[in-house]
């Protein structure tokens, strides 16, 4: 009331601070120790600072296979992306009218969700092995990581299209707009930027996926795995300037996705501005 702070906010504000410093603490040290210079270590002190390593990178390496693996977690992070968003949002069409076995359906989606995913990816590779495919990331993985996706998807598109109000679209058939008119020009502009977010968190789950490529990826890594595989074998920064350059990717497509839907939005209410 009198304008100061209780205990309790600055007992709140430390705590936020701590999280926040355990959150990305280790992930800026990750970035600073990437520019070590050519002869650094894996602590600190810093030996110089060059980009040294991340050209090390894309060299032929004795261990890891840093340029396949980081093309393959591209392919199949676009793969992803569009498979979810297109799923989803003829998912979240087909639901906004109710039919018999909605919630079954509704259930099984997302049920993967609780399902331990070392288990799912080890189901998947197992059944690709019964019938006679070899795992690969372009089919068994691809499957696993859309286990992981597509939940997602259709939870964040079932829950904007109970929000939605269908007398927009009612405005527009009464101005005599066809149900394609009032699709394209009322009901998408409107919901496009729960799309581009449905559309980022289907490359970046996928991007960073580790448990359920594991097991139904085959002989070849996506760049998680391996990464994962280089902590035992490689003792130089490369690895801090490989984790480096997936943290930039995932930073990337969430700034890409905010523009995005920024854009959108002043793009609809900019006329009526």
């Amino acid at each position: 009331m009198n304008g100061r702070r209780g205990p309790a906010f600055w007992l709140l504000a430390g705590f936020f601070g701590l999280f926040v410093l355990f959150l990305y603490g280790p992930t800026l040290t990750i970035l600073v120790l990437s520019f070590q210079g050519p002869t650094g270590g894996l602590t600190f002190p810093m030996q110089g600072v060059s980009v040294h390593w991340f050209g090390n990178l894309f060299e032929k390496q004795m261990v890891g296979d840093f340029a396949g693996s980081f093309e393959r977690s591209m392919a199949l992070g676009v793969a992803a992306m569009l498979v979810t968003v297109v799923a989803s949002f003829s998912a979240g069409l087909a639901f906004r009218t109710r039919f018999r076995g909605s919630a079954t359906i509704f259930y099984l989606a997302i049920a993967s969700l609780i399902v331990p995913s070392i288990l799912i990816s080890l189901g998947i590779g197992l059944l690709f092995r019964v019938i006679g495919v070899d795992p690969a990331w372009y089919s068994s993985a691809f499957g696993a990581h859309l286990t992981w996706t597509l939940p997602f998807g259709l939870l964040i598109m079932f829950a904007v299209f109970n929000r939605f109000n269908p007398a927009y679209e009612e405005a527009a058939r009464d101005q005599g707009a066809t149900p394609w008119q009032s699709f394209w020009h009322v009901v998408l502009p409107l919901i496009a930027p729960s799309v581009v977010g449905i559309g980022m968190f289907g490359f970046t789950l996928s991007w960073d996926e580790i448990s359920r490529s594991s097991q139904a990826i085959g002989d070849l890594n996506t760049l998680p795995l391996e990464l994962q595989g280089l902590t035992t074998t490689v003792t130089d920064p490369a690895i801090y300037a490989l984790g480096t350059i997936t943290t930039a990717v995932s930073l990337l497509v969430i700034a890409t996705a905010l523009v995005s839907v920024a854009w959108l939005r002043a793009r609809r209410t900019g006329p009526l501005a």
